[in-house]
């Protein structure tokens, strides 16, 4: 599984808004890893950002 996969894993399982910093604790990846796979999955529109810095998978 790849970095983009197990962030969206941690965002689906985690069923609230996620600061990057967390997703890196939960999923057990390097925080710059995790910010690259947020930019990618946003670009995909499959996370929204409820707020500033936080981020959702998209219902």
């Amino acid at each position: 599984m790849d970095s983009v996969e197990l962030v969206f894993k941690t965002f689906m399982e985690a069923g609230k808004p996620l600061k990057s910093g967390e997703v890196a604790e939960l999923a057990g990846l390097d925080k710059k890893e995790v910010d690259k796979a947020i930019k990618t999955l946003k670009k995909e529109e499959k996370i929204i950002s409820p707020k500033r810095c936080f981020y959702e998978a998209k219902k």
